[in-house]
């Protein structure tokens, strides 16, 4: 399999969104069988999957780093990072400039831990001088957590640049790298990261189920009593694996199964080096094809991530985003709302098991959604 001859994913309707994704048909097909939870079959692709995530990270048990699994969403594993990991007594810094750094802070206040907010705009990335002027400014903070690609725009943050800040004032680091994780070049031992997040749905291409933590074992080990829940307790769910190989709690075997094959294809295509391409060939031949229908997209280009982008609703009378969403999905072609608070936008993703012959039959069923709305192309003015 190569990124030339691209596995059928099925006849399920092509999804743009960053995660869930289209995957591919052998992917689906890993999930069609049971697996025993305790197993020793099931047991030993656990283990698999967590040092081949290490090496992914490029890092090692024998540098000190583990790959810890935990069930549910992305959203479970950034909440088990902070509710596990925050001193009881402990402060977060957050920084917010959009949707999920927001949640970050939810995740926070409902543990009752202490979190100062860091703000910045939707559409600018993070300043690491003013990351490293708060920590500076308040010595209670213990830990800072940012978002590496922010999802809300599909804007890149700077997350080695705050990770020298955090690291020069001897704070832990934690980085959702949940969207950019297997694609977007991360340095986790030259970027500070102490924990990296990510989920099984994302840039490795595998199905809902279950998110992963990529955790400095030292800082780790640290975190003896400090989890707010039993069933998220990071440090607990690293021991289970340690002790006999196997989740604490019933795991989502399937997607698991699903993951192994997701992560066999990842190494076919080779590598998150050869899909980093694939991804970026989709947001260019994106971008050109959008700009060429009228559209605009929200952040300026040195600021876009090449995993999904924002675009402009058109100012045209005509267009209404719920007919348009549903004409396109009539179509087969599955895109994203925005999650913008003051600016009108729908995101279309570039990841998953699409190509750019994908990306122009999306363009393609765009220009025809116009057309019969009645909104021509380039007079959205």
């Amino acid at each position: 399999m190569t990124a030339e001859q691209p596995l059928p994913s099925s006849r399920d309707k092509t999804l743009f969104t960053p995660g869930p994704l289209t995957t591919s048909l052998n992917v689906k097909q890993a999930m069609l069988r049971d697996a025993g939870s305790w197993h020793a079959e099931f047991n030993a692709v656990v283990a698999a999957i967590r040092e081949q995530l290490l090496s992914l990270a490029g890092v090692s048990r024998d540098a000190g780093y583990e790959a810890i699994l935990m069930q549910g969403s992305g959203s479970f594993g950034v909440e088990a990072v902070i509710t596990s990991t925050v001193p009881r007594d402990g402060k977060l810094l957050v920084v917010v400039n959009g949707a999920y750094g927001q949640r970050a802070v939810r995740m926070a206040e409902v543990a009752g831990i202490e979190a100062a907010v860091l703000p910045f705009p939707e559409d600018t990335p993070a300043d690491p001088d003013g990351v490293r002027a708060a920590l500076a400014a308040d010595g209670a903070i213990t830990s800072v957590i940012a978002v590496h690609c922010e999802t809300t725009t599909g804007l890149i943050n700077p997350i080695a640049e705050i990770g020298r800040a955090v690291k020069d004032a001897g704070r832990v680091y934690i980085a959702d790298v949940m969207s950019s994780f297997g694609a977007v070049p991360i340095d986790l031992p030259g970027f500070g990261i102490d924990f990296a997040v990510s989920s099984s749905n994302k840039c490795i291409e595998g199905v809902p189920g279950f998110s992963f933590v990529i955790a400095r074992r030292d800082e780790l080990l640290k975190t003896e009593g400090y989890a707010r829940s039993h069933s998220l307790d990071l440090l607990d769910q690293w021991k289970g694996f340690e002790k006999n190989g196997q989740f604490r709690f019933t795991p989502p075997t399937h997607a698991i199964l699903a993951f192994e094959q997701a992560l066999r294809e990842l190494e076919m295509e080779g590598g998150a080096e050869a899909r980093a391409r694939r991804y970026r060939a989709n947001h260019a031949a994106l971008v050109q094809g959008m700009r060429a229908l009228g559209f605009r997209e929200y952040l300026r280009p040195e600021h876009q991530s090449y995993i999904i982008t924002s675009f402009h609703y058109p100012a045209h009378p005509a267009f209404r985003y719920e007919e348009f969403y549903q004409r396109l999905s009539d179509k087969g072609m599955i895109i994203y709302p925005g999650k913008l608070t003051d600016v009108e936008t729908f995101r279309i993703g570039n990841i998953g098991r699409i190509f750019e012959q994908d990306i122009r039959y999306l363009l393609e069923a765009i220009r025809e959604a116009l057309q019969e709305m009645g909104v021509p192309p380039n007079e959205f003015g």
